[in-house]
Parts: structure tokens; sequence; C-alpha cells
């Protein structure tokens, strides 16, 4: 079998995400056949062979012993993190009762956003979801207040950078006007995007001018939030679901413009 880098090889276990993988391995806690290892692409010639321990357990990458595939969808609750590094009830693993593989998230919300939440125990899976190369579509429901007009849409549409580095192309829809608040007009946005950077929505945002009150996720490419699924409950994703998920889209992300056209 063809050699794999190390920390691919622990995602595709489902240890953990690659990112958090690589840092796993060069924190020293991984051997190889007896030997620490604390470079991420370190190639193993035979991953399904090789003796391969994390904090001295060892890691089944396939055959007998390997943890069976899951791929769970969440409709995460606001208030939890998508991390392990919290303390008990405040993270969505706290949420998995019952569930005895090690999952990781495809893609986090923040401590304050909800929704649409995929969580798998393979590590292909979780990083072709999360790798901007391959283009999977984001939708995300949001309600936010302030003056929303048409100079309010270009400037979230058109050319914009967060911390210097411009983003991708964003679609934003204005879907509807709410009842006005303590802070003003209210809208309901339907954001598309194909990136994905830390808090992007809600910096967005304030840089033209809103204050974003709720974000949902409710949609990653053709795979929408299922409407009988509640608030911090989850379930395991069919194979038709799955595939949808993955269908990442293939025309470009156009602009909208009102009355359904684009620009």
């Amino acid at each position: 079998m063809a050699s794999e880098r190390l920390q691919c090889v622990l995602a595709r276990a489902g240890v953990d995400s690659r990112r958090h993988c690589a840092s796993i391995v060069a924190g020293g806690a991984v051997t190889v056949d007896g030997v620490v290892v604390r470079e991420p692409g370190f190639r193993v010639e035979d991953p399904e062979r090789a003796d391969i321990r994390v904090n001295g357990r060892r890691v089944a990458v396939s055959g007998a012993g390997a943890p069976r595939r899951r791929v769970i969808v969440m409709n995460k609750p606001r208030g939890v993190l998508c991390t392990r590094a919290e303390g008990p009830g405040r993270t969505v693993y706290d949420l998995l009762g019952g569930v005895r593989e090690r999952l990781v998230s495809a893609g986090r919300l923040d401590r304050d956003s909800e929704g649409l939440l995929v969580l798998s125990n393979d590590g292909a899976l979780v990083n072709r979801l999360t790798h901007p190369s391959h283009g999977h579509e984001k939708v995300y429901r949001v309600q936010a207040c302030g003056i929303f007009d048409d100079e309010t849409l270009d400037a979230l549409q058109g050319p914009m950078e967060l911390d210097g580095v411009p983003l991708a192309p964003v679609r934003v829809e204005y879907e509807r006007r709410l009842a006005d608040g303590p802070c003003g007009p209210r809208h309901r946005l339907l954001f598309r995007l194909r990136e994905g950077r830390n808090r992007q929505i809600r910096r967005m945002c304030e840089l033209a001018g809103l204050r974003v009150e709720t974000l949902r996720r409710v949609a990653v490419n053709a795979f929408r939030l299922p409407s009988g699924l509640p608030s911090g409950a989850w379930r395991d994703m069919t194979a038709r679901e799955i595939a949808l998920l993955e269908k990442a889209p293939r025309t470009p992300l156009e602009p909208w413009r009102p009355g359904g056209g684009r620009a």
C-alpha cells in the first residue's frame, strides 16, 4: 500500500480533524511502531499494518477493530461550542449521548450561532467539507438590525477584506423586513458563501453597519437542516443525505439583486 502522511492517517481513523491531528503529533503524543514521531507529515509506509498509538492507545485505521463510519447531523443550539476544550455541558459533544465513536465537526459554529452541524469520524469527508478548495456552499439565515439599502447590499456582496485578506464572493439575499426593535429596523437575510472565515458573517455585517441578532446555518450544498429535528437533537444521516451534502455547486456564486435577478 502507498505511504500516507501521519496526520492524514489519524484523521482518517477518526482521531480528530487534520489540523488538530497535526498538533497532537507535534506535541509528542503519537508513536509509530514504538517510536515517537513529532512531524505531522511523516510518511507511514503501511498505515493498516503499522502500530500507531495516541497517548499509548492503539489507533485502528481499518479492518477489524476500526470504528464504523458515522455521519451525524445535529441542530446545534445557541450557547454551546464546537470544541472539546470547554467543561462538561458546554460543547456539542456533550449532546452526543450514546455515541462511542470519536466524532469531529465538519466546520464550526460559534457559541452564539445555531443550526446545521455535521459531525463524523470520517476524516476524509470532514476535510472535503471544510477545505475551501472544494467549493462547498453553506447557507445561513441571519436576523440583523440597522439600515439596509442598496448601498448595504453592495457593501456585503462587493469586495471586502477581513484582517487584510480579501474574501471570496458572497451572495446575500434580502428575505423580508421584520418588526423594528430597540436597535432600529430589523431584517431577515440569507447568506450563501463557499469560504467560511472565523465569525465571517458577523464581521461582514459590522463593516456594513448591521448588528447580527441571530445566525442560523440552514443548509450545506443541497442538504438542508431537517425541519423535524429539534434544537440540541441529532441523528445519523442516510446515504442519500450524505450524497446531497457532498455535492458542491458547479456554477459561480453570483451577487443577488432585488426582484430575484442577479447583478
